[in-house]
């Protein structure tokens, strides 16, 4: 579901108490404020509450004043809250190595509308993106990986994300470990896409190894990056049933199209504030 450009996003999270839904809506209410999209979640296994409402607001909207009164209402419910206004577009720097298919897939959707957000800069340890960069107007930074100095390479793309402003890091198909120092950097605001027959065929040619073995189903995962390779808190995945007709090029072929569609999920997930981090797991509202 797509975000209507004049609404305002608020999303929130705190135990689970009587009263919170009440809290949030009578408050808006209150406020004068049109709710035109409403969802909540209690997790009962770990006792925290999440909810994310889109609202119009009246003519006489006071921003600093809203936040002031919600953050008063939702003290008596350590309610952690975040408010986004309309039309707000993270910045993004995208890194990727040599396939391009996910890559120009999310420029692609970002050129259209469908993704709000404004890629500030691609980065690659390969320079074979770059006309697909440059066609779109973005910055592209190539920085080669030297595998006796990893360090050096990183402390560059960093400086990319800090001189940007980037609030969001999306690892398009980008082949190479992050360090732990750079994933705790990242934490919270890196998305990493891989296809989805881990963990039973890692290394090379997975989809080769997935033919060998006649595998029923293909599909991606999208997942914040943390310190555990591919492990990371799960925002979407795609699947699709093949069948031994598949040979191993139709099977990377598939897997190339749920790449991308997944990606751009997770991404649109993101920056429309549907996904709530709770411990290793994620609530998408």
């Amino acid at each position: 579901m797509s975000r209507a450009p004049d609404t305002w996003i608020l999303t929130a999270d705190c135990p689970s108490v009587l009263g919170t839904v009440d809290a949030v809506t009578r408050y808006l209410f209150e406020q004068g404020c049109y709710v035109t999209e409403h969802h909540s979640f209690d997790d009962r296994l770990s006792g925290r509450f999440f909810i994310r409402v889109e609202f119009r607001q009246p003519g006489d909207f006071d921003e600093q004043a809203f936040r002031d009164g919600l953050a008063t209402r939702g003290k008596a419910f350590g309610m952690i809250f975040e408010l986004t206004a309309p039309n707000y577009r993270p910045k993004v720097v995208i890194m990727v190595s040599k396939a391009d298919h996910c890559l120009n897939d999310l420029l692609y959707r970002q050129r259209i509308g469908q993704l709000s957000m404004d890629v500030v800069a691609v980065v690659s340890n390969h320079p074979d993106l770059k006309p697909l960069a440059d066609w779109h107007q973005i910055p592209y930074y190539h920085f080669p990986l030297d595998p006796n100095d990893k360090p050096s390479q990183e402390r560059q793309v960093w400086q990319v994300v800090e001189d940007t402003g980037a609030e969001l890091v999306i690892l398009a198909r980008y082949m190479q470990v992050l360090s732990p120092e750079l994933c705790r950097k990242l934490d919270g605001k890196a998305i990493n896409i891989h296809h989805s027959l881990l963990p039973g065929f890692k290394g090379a040619k997975p989809y080769h190894q997935a033919y060998n073995k006649g595998v029923k189903l293909v599909g991606a995962t999208a997942h914040y990056i943390n310190n555990d390779l591919d492990e990371g808190p799960i925002i979407a995945q795609g699947v699709e049933v093949v069948d031994h007709s598949h040979y191993p090029e139709d099977l990377i072929a598939k897997g190339r199209d749920i790449e991308g569609l997944t990606l751009a999920r997770a991404v649109g997930y993101h920056i429309e504030k549907r996904v709530f981090l709770n411990a290793n797991r994620t609530v998408v509202l």
